[in-house]
């Protein structure tokens, strides 16, 4: 057996581990980017069965792809034309009844009604005591708030790039695919082109069923918010929709919300807010979801849980929102692939 120079084992190993380390750097640098690539490539995926539906009514591809991206930017469009007028009217609103509680006494009356029911916790001493800890921690408080600011910056600015990429892939889709097959043997490509379209399509279907899920949510919140007089209605269904994007616990979140809000309204509407909101979660549970999903993706619903508690933990919300499709193309990869190598062994 032929001796290893030592030096040489020592200096691949030491190159090894540094080519590794560096690696790992990169992708945690590289962080935001590839949080963004991958948003706009599962939005890209999502808007792929609209262009397909065109297509097959004798669109060209480009046509297809205009129409689609027109009706869905121009939605979007109308959606935040629609809400954020409404928004800051109705936040106005909020500010101005806030400063008229203040400058009517009314605020001071509340507070000395707490101070006579709950004299022990309401008191100079614990009031002196939260005066000096906003004292000292102003400042943090303050740079916590130019963080918020430039993270909302920030997220218009991310937002800005995933529309600019969605928009490439989508239109590059096909090639980006045929690309990819491309790099598996000749030999295996037919399979592996038809699994890859299986797990692209699912994808997409996934998107669309979740949208559809969303804009039920805001639909249905926006009509019962109106009829029990919940304060700003348009708002609060507005944060429906956008919660209920996210899967599993983006409908929960929303609610609480909801109905934490709807407080200001009374705590008969928000009661009301928070039985229809438990009922509404049961038929998304057991009607909507297993009728508008079934069709995109069969996953068991534990494994849908794990799948996105897993996802959420490792990439936030984007990783809640492709861990389902991701689970539902694993099981089509062991159902079509790796079950059918074991029945031939």
């Amino acid at each position: 057996m032929k001796i290893q120079n030592p030096f040489r084992v020592g200096l691949i190993g030491t190159l090894g581990v540094g080519l590794g380390f560096l690696i790992l750097t990169s992708i945690v640098n590289l962080a935001t980017i590839i949080t963004y690539i991958g948003a706009a490539l599962f939005i890209a995926l999502g808007i792929e069965p609209l262009i397909s539906f065109l297509e097959r009514r004798k669109f060209p591809r480009w046509a297809a792809l205009v129409v689609a991206l027109v009706v869905i930017l121009g939605a979007f469009a109308g959606l935040i034309w629609a809400i954020v007028p409404v928004a800051v009217d109705q936040l106005t609103q909020l500010i101005n009844g806030i400063i008229t509680w203040v400058n009517s006494g009314t605020a001071e009356q509340w507070f000395a009604s707490l101070q006579q029911q709950f004299p022990g916790v309401i008191n100079d001493t614990n009031i002196s005591a939260v005066t000096d800890w906003l004292q000292k921690n102003l400042p943090n408080i303050t740079g916590q708030i130019v963080q918020t600011g430039v993270g909302i910056v920030s997220g218009v600015f991310g937002a800005i790039i995933v529309i600019i990429l969605t928009i490439y892939f989508t239109a590059s889709l096909p090639s980006l695919k045929r690309a990819t097959y491309q790099l598996v043997p000749a030999s295996k490509r037919a399979r592996f082109s038809d699994l890859g379209d299986q797990v692209t399509d699912s994808v997409g279907k996934y998107v669309m069923g979740q949208f559809a899920l969303a804009l039920t949510n805001g639909v249905l919140s926006l009509i019962f918010l109106s009829i029990i007089g919940a304060k700003f209605p348009i708002l609060l269904a507005s944060v429906a929709f956008f919660f209920s994007l996210i899967p599993l616990v983006g409908t929960i979140t929303g609610s609480v919300i909801i109905t934490a809000v709807c407080l200001l309204a009374g705590p008969a509407t928000a009661i009301a807010a928070g039985i229809y909101y438990i009922i509404y979660m049961q038929v998304e549970a057991y009607v909507l979801s297993p009728r508008i999903m079934s069709r995109a993706v069969a996953v068991p619903g534990a494994l849908v849980v794990v799948a996105a508690l897993a996802g959420g933990t490792l990439l936030g919300i984007l990783g809640a929102l492709i861990a389902i499709p991701f689970a539902a193309s694993i099981l089509l990869i062991i159902k079509q692939v790796v079950i059918p190598r074991q029945n031939e062994l």
